[in-house]
C-alpha cells in the first residue's frame, strides 16, 4: 500500500513554465518526474512505478522470444566507434568526454559496437547461432534542443536488442519475431499505434519500420493510404510519380527571357504570356542547401523538386544522413548559382552536387532556370539537358498525394516515435570483423537486426494519449497504482477507507491510500483526476447507507457498491 501522507508526492496546480506538451505539464503537475537541467528529469516513485512496469512487459515478451538480457556500460571507450566511423558519424550528438589520463570516451546513445563485440568475443561457430539479446538502461544524446519533457530529452531509458544470424533468412525470421513481439507490447501497454515504413538513417541497413504513437503532439508525420495498408513516416514515404517517358521524343530546349520572376506564380504568368502555358507544378524548382558532414566539411547540394511543393528539411536530412541540412545563403562565393535562376542544365561541370526528387523522373520536361539573371528555359528533359547524381527524397508530402503502391488518396497524421526496428545487415559486422565458422568450417560473416524501445518515451506517448482537461487518465497496464482509494469526511469514513485499502491490498493489489490529514474533499478529488489512478473507491457520504462509491477514471463513470462487496467487486474490475 502506498499511503499519500508519507509517500515523495507532491502535485502542482500550475503548469511547468516550459511545458510544451501535456505529458510534459501533466508528468510534472501530477509529481511523477521533476526537471534537474534541459532535457534531464528525475522520476519519483509514482513515475519509477511506471518504468518498472513498463520494463516488465518488455522483458516477458523479449524473454518470450528467447532473447536474453545483457548489460553493458554508458560509459563507452573511444575505440569501438571509431572502428565503426561512428565517432566522427554521430557529431555533435554524442556526449564525449576524457579521463584523467587522456583517454577518449562517450555517454552511450545506441549499443551496437558492444553488443557486436560481445558476440564476437564469445561465439566462434555457425552452432552457436542464432542469438538475440537485449538490454533495458540508459542512454544519452547531446540534443541540440531538448524540449516537450521527457519526450525529447538528453537521457532516457531505452530497451535496445540485437540479433545476430548466419544469413539473411534468419535476420527475417529474427526481425518477424521481433515486430510479432512489439504488436504484443504495445498492445498491452494499452497504446494506439500504427507501424510504418521508415529510413534508417545513421543507423545503417535496410528495412526498416517505425511504431507510431498517434498524437497531434508527434513529431513524426506520417501517410496511411485509404484504400490498402500502406503507411510510412513522411521522410520514406514513396508517392506514385509519372511514368518515365522517353527523353527524345520532347521538343528542344528553349530558352526565354523572364523578367521580374522572383517567385513560381509570377514566373507561370510570364510564361503564359509568351505562350507557355506551363502549370506551377510543371516548372522545377531548384534549392540550395548547405550539408555539414560528421567531420566538419560544409558541401553545398542542390535540389530539385516540382514548382508547386517546398523542400521538408527534415525529410530530406532523413536520406541524406548522416550529414546534417543547413541553409545555404552564400552565393558570392558560387557564382555559378544565380540566385532566382538556377538550372540543372551545366551545373555537373560546375562540380556542385544535384539531386532530385523522385517525383522528377526520366524524360520530364520542366519549366526551370537558365543559370543567367533574368532568364529561364522550357522543355528541359531529364535524361536528356541533364542527370541528377541521385533521386532522394525531400519534397514535401501533401494530404492526398497518390498512394505509390495502389494510387489512393493518402491522409497525413502526426505521431511520436516509441519503437524501431532496422534489418542491419553486416554494416557492425563488417567492420568489427564479426565471423563465425559456418558447417564447411570456412568463415561466414554474421548478420544482424537492431530493434529499439523507447521505455521512459513510451509512458510520456501513453500520457499523451490518455489524458483529459482534468489530468492523467492512464492504462490499467501501466498505472503506477490498481486502485486509489479516498475517504472524505469527519467520522468513520477514513477508517473505513484504511480497512478497504488494507483489504485490496491483501489481495495482492497495489492500493494508493489518500490518508492525508485535513485535506478537503475538493482537493482530494482534484489530485486523484491529476494523478490518473484507473479505478477510484471513495468513502463519503453513501457510507450512511452501507456503500461507497466506484470510479473508472478513464470513463467517467461511477457506480454504488455496498461495503461489503466492494472488495471482490474492486478486485474483479482490476483483474478483467
Amino acid at each position: 500500500m502506498l499511503r499519500m501522507s508519507t509517500l515523495l508526492l507532491r502535485t502542482l496546480r500550475e503548469d511547468p513554465a516550459d511545458a510544451e506538451v501535456p505529458s510534459h505539464r501533466l508528468l510534472v503537475r501530477a509529481g511523477y518526474v521533476r526537471r534537474v537541467a534541459p532535457g534531464i528529469y528525475s522520476w519519483l516513485p509514482l513515475g519509477v512505478r511506471m518504468l518498472q512496469r513498463v520494463s516488465a512487459v518488455v522483458r516477458e515478451e523479449m524473454d518470450a522470444i528467447g532473447a536474453q538480457e545483457v548489460l553493458f556500460p554508458a560509459l563507452i571507450p573511444r575505440e569501438p566507434y571509431e572502428a565503426t566511423g561512428r565517432w566522427t558519424e554521430y557529431g555533435d550528438n554524442l556526449f564525449r568526454l576524457q579521463d584523467r589520463r587522456g583517454n577518449h570516451y562517450l555517454l552511450g546513445p545506441t549499443h551496437e559496437e558492444l553488443f557486436t563485440l560481445m558476440v564476437k568475443g564469445e561465439y566462434s561457430s555457425y552452432k552457436d547461432l542464432p542469438v538475440m539479446l537485449y538490454q533495458i538502461q540508459t542512454k544519452y544524446r547531446d540534443e541540440a534542443r531538448a524540449r516537450a519533457g521527457i519526450l525529447r530529452g538528453r537521457e532516457f531509458l531505452m530497451k535496445d536488442s540485437y540479433s545476430f544470424d548466419l544469413d539473411d533468412d534468419g535476420l527475417q525470421r529474427s526481425y518477424d519475431l521481433h515486430r510479432e513481439a512489439y504488436v504484443r507490447i504495445f498492445t498491452r501497454l494499452g497504446m494506439d499505434y500504427r507501424i510504418v515504413a521508415a529510413v534508417s538513417g545513421a543507423m545503417g541497413g535496410s528495412a526498416s519500420e517505425e511504431f507510431l504513437a498517434p498524437a497531434p503532439t508527434g513529431e513524426d508525420s506520417f501517410v496511411s493510404c485509404t484504400s490498402c495498408d500502406y503507411a510510412a513516416n513522411t521522410e520514406a514515404v514513396q508517392l506514385r510519380a509519372a511514368q518515365p517517358a522517353d527523353p527524345a521524343a520532347r521538343p528542344p530546349m528553349q530558352v526565354l527571357d523572364t523578367p521580374d520572376t522572383p517567385t513560381i506564380d509570377t514566373l507561370v504568368a510570364v510564361l503564359a504570356a509568351l505562350g507557355h502555358h506551363v502549370p506551377a507544378k510543371g516548372t522545377l524548382k531548384n534549392v540550395v542547401v548547405l550539408l555539414r558532414h560528421p567531420d566538419g566539411r560544409l558541401e553545398p547540394l542542390v535540389v530539385g523538386i516540382p514548382g508547386d511543393r517546398e523542400v521538408d528539411l527534415k525529410r530530406l536530412e532523413a536520406n541524406v544522413s548522416p550529414a546534417q541540412v543547413l541553409p545555404f545563403d552564400d552565393f558570392e562565393r558560387h557564382p555559378e548559382l544565380v540566385k532566382g535562376y538556377i538550372g540543372p542544365q551545366g551545373l555537373d561541370e560546375s562540380k556542385i552536387r544535384y539531386v532530385v526528387d523522385p517525383l522528377v523522373v526520366r524524360g520530364s520536361a520542366w519549366a526551370t532556370g537558365a543559370n543567367e539573371p533574368g532568364r529561364h528555359a522550357v522543355n528541359v528533359v531529364l535524361g536528356r539537358d541533364f542527370e541528377p547524381e541521385a533521386a532522394v527524397p525531400a519534397a514535401e508530402v501533401w494530404a492526398g498525394d497518390p498512394c505509390g503502391r495502389c494510387g489512393a488518396p493518402l491522409v497525413i497524421g502526426r505521431g511520436i516515435e516509441i519503437g524501431h526496428i532496422f534489418q542491419l545487415g553486416r554494416k557492425y559486422a563488417d567492420a568489427l570483423g564479426l565471423d563465425v565458422l559456418g558447417p564447411d568450417a570456412k568463415p561466414v560473416r554474421v548478420t544482424m537486426g537492431s530493434y529499439g524501445i523507447g521505455v521512459s518515451r513510451a509512458i510520456a506517448a501513453i500520457a499523451e494519449q490518455s489524458h483529459d482537461e482534468r489530468g492523467l487518465a492512464w492504462p490499467r497496464s501501466v498505472a503506477p497504482a490498481d486502485v486509489h482509494v479516498v475517504g472524505i469526511g469527519k467520522g468513520e469514513e477514513k477508517p473505513a477507507a484504511e480497512r478497504i485499502a488494507e483489504a485490496l491490498a491483501g489481495q495482492g493489489l497495489t492500493v494508493l491510500l489518500d490518508d492525508r490529514p485535513k485535506v478537503s474533499p475538493g482537493v482530494a478529488f482534484k489530485d486523484a483526476e491529476l494523478l490518473g489512478i484507473p479505478t477510484w473507491v471513495v468513502v463519503g457520504k453513501s457510507l450512511q447507507d452501507g456503500e461507497v462509491e466506484v470510479r473508472d477514471r478513464r470513463t467517467s463513470g461511477s457506480r454504488r457498491v455496498p461495503l461489503d462487496e466492494v472488495v471482490r467487486a474492486v478486485v474483479a474490475e482490476v483483474r478483467g
